[in-house]
């Protein structure tokens, strides 16, 4: 009876946690398919590339920094804002919109994406 009154409890604790990264996963799946199906232009090292080419180094930093990532903003952080050779930004042009810094265009995502 002891034992499972432990695995209950261990199962208990363990579920918000179990949340917490299924609630992660879904934010940053979610900002991955927002680059992916956006119809703009993401400039890095001073170059335009389309959605598919951005993805790229971003995926490959997420791979690389996956341990480090706790939340949505920390994979927009260390993964979508800035290059880790030149350490400049990255900048997002959509149709219509002023050009803005790939951090401040996800967040507003990914602020939505949570409202919603």
């Amino acid at each position: 009876m002891k034992n499972i009154i432990i695995i209950f409890v261990l199962c208990f604790y363990a579920l918000p946690a179990i949340a917490g990264d299924e609630q992660l996963q879904s934010g940053i799946d979610h900002l991955i398919t927002y680059i992916q199906n956006s119809n703009c232009k993401f400039i890095r090292n001073g170059k335009a590339h389309t959605p598919d080419e951005a993805l790229k180094p971003i995926l490959k930093k997420y791979d690389h920094f996956k341990a480090k990532i706790k939340t949505a903003e920390d994979f927009i952080d260390l993964c979508a804002t800035k290059s880790i050779l030149s350490h400049q930004p990255y900048k997002i042009g959509c149709p219509g919109q002023e050009w803005v810094e790939s951090k401040h265009w996800l967040l507003k995502e990914l602020k939505g994406f949570r409202n919603n």
